[in-house]
């Protein structure tokens, strides 16, 4: 499969369609750091790269008015987890025209501002590639939601949730992924808020981040 041209922009989709319970339900990307949302953050470094931009989150879609985003609901019931998130991006972008499609998660406002570039270099023969960075004990950590996806693989992707199997990384391994490596210093740019002690550690990182979009 050919890779995705650099010159071309990619379409990308935010995943935000988890629970997140471990922050007490609600929406996790629509907490605010300095002011602005998680989302609106990411977007800052994510829409200088690819275009268009589209969010997958269920529920009334109002919410998210002010982002000016089309959102996406899973396509499959039961709120199955991020792979349903990336079906759909995969629907969305192959509706577009498009060959691929790269994936964000909702919750990480810092991504790298090469990502795009960086994803589609490292595609591997399927297409597809996965972005990874080491832990601060230098082990090696895969970020599955940050990925390109060969929207090619699509119905082999619904046919794995309609098996019930919902395992990101066990679904792109199938697929013998690229993967493109980031240095996690002086932060991680995967670095994602969890839990409310994150917040304000995500409010230090973002005083020191310039805005790129």
């Amino acid at each position: 499969m050919p890779r995705a041209p650099l010159d071309d922009p990619l379409p990308a989709v935010i995943l935000a369609g988890g629970l997140s319970s471990r922050m007490g339900g609600g929406d996790k990307g629509l907490l605010r750091i300095c002011g602005r949302s998680l989302i609106a953050h990411l977007l800052d470094r994510l829409a200088p790269q690819c275009a268009p931009v589209a969010l997958n989150a269920n529920g009334d879609p109002a919410r998210f008015a002010d982002l000016g985003l089309p959102v996406l609901p899973d396509g499959m019931p039961d709120r199955p987890g991020p792979l349903a998130g990336v079906l759909a991006a995969m629907d969305w972008a192959a509706g577009l025209g498009a060959p691929s499609v790269l994936t964000a998660a909702g919750d990480t406002p810092f991504p790298p501002a090469d990502l795009a570039r960086r994803l589609a270099e490292a595609a591997g023969p399927s297409g597809l590639a996965i972005a990874a960075s080491p832990d601060p004990q230098g082990a090696m950590r895969d970020h599955p939601t940050f990925a390109l996806w060969p929207v090619a693989l699509r119905d082999d992707l619904r046919a794995t949730l309609a098996a019930g199997q919902r395992r990101v990384l066990a679904f792109a391994a199938r697929h013998q992924p690229g993967r493109a490596i980031w240095d996690s210093r002086p932060h991680d740019p995967f670095f994602n808020v969890n839990r409310p002690e994150d917040l304000a550690r995500a409010e230090v990182i973002a005083e020191t981040i310039p805005r790129t979009g």
